[in-house]
């Protein structure tokens, strides 16, 4: 099996006001918490952004794998919809000492390059400083922290950074060569 070598720089935030938003993109572009559970739908966000991006880690989660994650309180879905079709998302977690995680963030290949990102981006950061606020028993958010790595997005890493996320971590390690999973043969644009 070949490898590659594969850098993930981790940023954070340790403030509110760290956050620097972007401007809203021109047209009917809203984002929306999708509060019931749906590995269908979760799965279908994290298979059609990712699927360029090598994302497998969640292809072989099952159905009961997907509900256990979802219903985990501090756990939310945001989805940015451009004029009523999914356009990406922002998947964030609570974690131990009042830490919130952005475990996924992207848009699907067709809406790439719309100023979507940065809007998305700094509403689903503003929703993990306030997420304690639509969860009982959450302390008020402290950090907010994500990853990102060489096998993202051309310009994730730039709207991390021009959304005021600070890098804290840079490691580099070997993983094996994976083929883009789709989610369909010839479905992005060369």
């Amino acid at each position: 099996m070949t490898t590659i070598a594969v850098t993930t720089w981790s940023l954070e935030q340790t403030a509110p006001t760290d956050l620097l938003p972007a401007a809203a993109p021109d047209g009917d572009v809203r984002v929306v918490r999708s509060e019931e559970p749906s590995p269908e739908f979760s799965r279908f966000l994290y298979a059609s952004v990712g699927g360029d991006l090598r994302w497998t880690d969640r292809l072989s989660w099952s159905y009961a794998r997907w509900i256990e994650h979802l219903e985990r309180p501090g756990v939310e879905t945001w989805v940015a919809y451009d004029r009523g079709t999914p356009a990406g998302y922002v998947e964030m977690e609570a974690q131990d000492d009042a830490i919130v995680e952005i475990l996924y963030f992207g848009l699907l290949p067709a809406f790439r390059g719309r100023r979507i990102g940065g809007h998305l981006l700094s509403y689903g950061t503003a929703r993990a400083w306030d997420l304690a606020d639509r969860w009982a028993g959450l302390t008020p958010t402290k950090r907010v922290w994500l990853h990102t790595c060489s096998k993202d997005g051309e310009h994730a890493m730039d709207n991390y950074r021009r959304r005021g996320f600070k890098l804290f971590d840079t490691k580099v390690e070997e993983e094996p060569e994976v083929t883009a999973p789709g989610p369909w043969p010839g479905a992005f644009p060369v």
